[in-house]
């Protein structure tokens, strides 16, 4: 079997190699530009990996013995769907890694911004009297407020099942959830986007990125919110139209926080929102808190995600079992 990987893990591959379970040959392309990758060797693979290249119909004339595609983690925004569904090369991603981490760091985000820890920990560095006086405002009772998911599929859900102890009432927009699925997993749902935003007091976002989705956080978007409300983001950086309706939303105080694990752009753009959160000037300070596209990690979830891609390869080829398809 040969298997090719096109970037940000590097040899040995010993997990895939253990999900593979026989013998196996990988191929390292080590590039996130497939005009890097070498033809001879695409021409020779089994099946490929993919991390994060874009993968269009260029490579895919190429893969002239390939089986299957499996893309490392859940999004396939840097897949041409209509190219691959062209060359008939089924298409797989990795949903179920990660879950849980995604769900806590969303929730971290939400007590963060809610209880204002990042607020305190700065402010009281330079407190010399007063320390217990000295009171963040405005804080919200966390079970007298409205928590907002949208979309509620593994990760939505799971961050309710977080959030549930802490008494806040939870709403879900989700119009791809069955019927029952409100009573199943514990939220109330409501009809449509806009009716979630005039009632959240914070509201996280767990959409994939499709066309549908794609900037869906618009000027809009953001004043349908209720004034103050606080917004997450551990889904895409695409979600966001840009970064310009952010800082309007910010500086005007319609939007009263954000916590985001990504961003349209990474790393992130000269752009003056992000000027003001890394000198930290005083309109912004603590309002706005980013990590580093890493809400997915914890070694577990790493391994996991790249022993499920892999096995998603030695399903197909040895059972002929397509997991988790998108093409």
């Amino acid at each position: 079997m040969i298997v090719g990987v096109t970037d940000h893990y590097r040899p040995p591959f010993d997990i895939e190699a253990k999900a593979l379970g026989e013998a196996v040959e990988f191929v390292d392309f080590n590039s996130r530009d497939e005009n890097d990758f070498d033809p001879d060797a695409l021409r020779r693979l089994d099946a490929l990996l993919v991390f994060h290249a874009r993968i269009t119909a260029k490579t895919l004339a190429r893969l002239e013995n390939c089986k299957i595609i499996v893309r490392y983690g859940v999004g396939v925004d840097n897949m041409d769907l209509a190219a691959l569904k062209e060359s008939g090369i089924p298409l797989c991603n990795t949903p179920d890694y990660g879950i849980e981490e995604i769900a806590a760091t969303a929730a971290a985000h939400l007590l963060n911004l809610w209880r204002r820890i990042s607020a305190y920990d700065r402010a009281c560095r330079n407190y010399d009297q007063g320390w217990a006086q000295n009171i963040q405002r405005p804080i919200t009772r966390i079970s007298e407020a409205t928590l907002g998911i949208v979309g509620v599929g593994r990760m939505g859900a799971t961050l309710i099942q977080y959030m549930k102890p802490f008494g806040c009432r939870i709403i879900g927009y989700d119009k791809y959830q069955p019927p029952g699925h409100e009573r199943e997993v514990g939220y109330e749902r409501v009809d449509s986007l806009e009716e979630l935003l005039g009632q959240a007091d914070a509201i996280s976002l767990h959409s994939v990125l499709t066309e549908e989705t794609r900037g869906m956080v618009d000027a809009p978007f953001l004043g349908a919110m209720k004034p103050g409300a606080v917004l997450v983001n551990t889904a895409r950086g695409g979600l966001f139209k840009d970064l310009d309706v952010l800082e309007a939303a910010l500086k005007s105080g319609q939007l009263g926080g954000l916590g985001t694990d990504v961003l349209p752009t990474e790393p992130p753009s000269d752009h003056a929102l992000i000027r003001a959160w890394r000198d930290s000037e005083p309109w912004l300070r603590d309002r706005m808190v980013i990590t580093p596209h890493t809400a997915y990690y914890s070694e577990s979830a790493l391994y996991d995600m790249r022993f499920k891609a892999a096995e998603s390869i030695r399903l197909y080829l040895q059972q002929g079992t397509l997991r988790n398809q998108i093409v």
